[in-house]
């Protein structure tokens, strides 16, 4: 038989589920204003920045109405400072008892209605010079942009379903996973002691680490066809190594469990009665002895009962053993 040791380790307390990659922001590019499309400064698949100009919008309809703008609002203003001189005028004359009150007050009141259309023009013209920039076409986020959807020469506006171009934020980047609902009190208690729990995304066959994130979020409700709750987790993705809508194998740390009792996975065996292992004795019997199993990993189990540090178990060639058999082990 092969024998090991039971011996102290730490053990991993982790939740295993299977999850979808989901970009932590998607955007879908559309003109504010309509105009013919002058520029196209993307390729398909780029990674572009924040603020940088992915298209351009024929911007001179909007330098014309911004000069004209300016011109009625240059105009009024005018209007309202000779509004103004003459209401002094008026004001000096009524001191000296030289004119009528009520041409004053006339006065007064044709300066209030000029002073409300320089403040009506100025909206105005803020609006030309915002409708002026909004022909510069700039990505909101950071991220990769899909293909494009219209090409130089069409004529674009804001009602356009598709729009521009679709952005995809990669990094960082999110992953949605089912919890199973009688883990998620764990989970909860684990975050209100404020924990930051390690999350590690697996490619399909669990052999190959994707990359490392940590636990983000619960949802609010739990989906009762299944009994799970969807929970997220947030990556770096510095490496682009997780792509929007990929399926990956995910692992939750919960906690990790200190000093622990463990032997291989293979010693621990099962019966009606319980789980059991065999006990190497001294004069090379073996002994069945019921123990309690905790937390496990791929390879190894904890035991909470019934095993001491460095009893020696057997791992191997278990199968026609019971209690009290003698055994060789490797060397003798």
């Amino acid at each position: 038989v092969g024998i090991a040791r039971a011996e102290r380790a730490d053990i991993p307390i982790v939740i295993e589920a299977l999850g979808t990659v989901t970009p932590s922001a998607t955007v879908t590019v559309r003109p504010q204003v309509s105009g013919v499309l002058t520029e196209v400064r993307f390729k398909e698949g780029q990674m572009v920045k924040a603020g940088e100009v992915l298209a351009v919008i024929d911007p001179r309809p909007f330098e014309l109405a911004l000069m004209q703008a300016q011109g009625q609002r240059q105009r009024d203003e005018a209007q309202l400072q000779l509004a103004r001189l003459t209401l002094e005028r008026y004001q000096t004359l009524l001191q000296q008892d030289s004119i009528a009150r009520q041409d004053v007050d006339t006065q007064a009141a044709a300066v209030k209605q000029l002073e409300g259309t320089v403040l009506s023009n100025r909206a105005a013209e803020g609006t030309a010079r915002l409708n002026l920039g909004y022909t510069r076409i700039t990505a909101p986020v950071s991220g990769r942009v899909g293909l494009r959807v219209v090409d130089v020469g069409n004529v674009v506006s804001s009602g356009d379903a598709n729009g521009i171009v679709v952005i995809t934020q990669l990094a960082p980047i999110d992953v949605q996973f089912a919890v199973p609902q009688d883990r998620v009190p764990d989970i909860e208690r684990r975050t209100a002691q404020g924990a930051t729990l390690p999350v590690t995304a697996l490619d399909r066959s669990r052999a190959t680490t994707l990359d490392e994130g940590r636990f983000s979020t619960l949802n609010n409700e739990i989906d009762t066809t299944t009994g799970t709750v969807q929970a997220k987790a947030r990556f770096a993705n510095a490496g682009r190594t997780l792509f929007p809508n990929q399926f990956v194998n995910v692992r939750l740390q919960l906690d990790t469990l200190r000093d622990a009792v463990v032997i291989p996975v293979a010693a621990l065996r099962h019966s009606n009665d319980g789980d059991f292992v065999y006990v190497l004795n001294d004069n090379r019997t073996v002994s069945q002895r019921m123990v309690q199993r905790g937390q496990a990993t791929n390879d190894r189990v904890q035991i909470t009962r019934g095993l001491a540090v460095g009893e020696p178990v057997v791992t191997e060639g278990a199968d026609r053993l019971k209690d009290g058999a003698r055994v060789q082990v490797p060397g003798d």
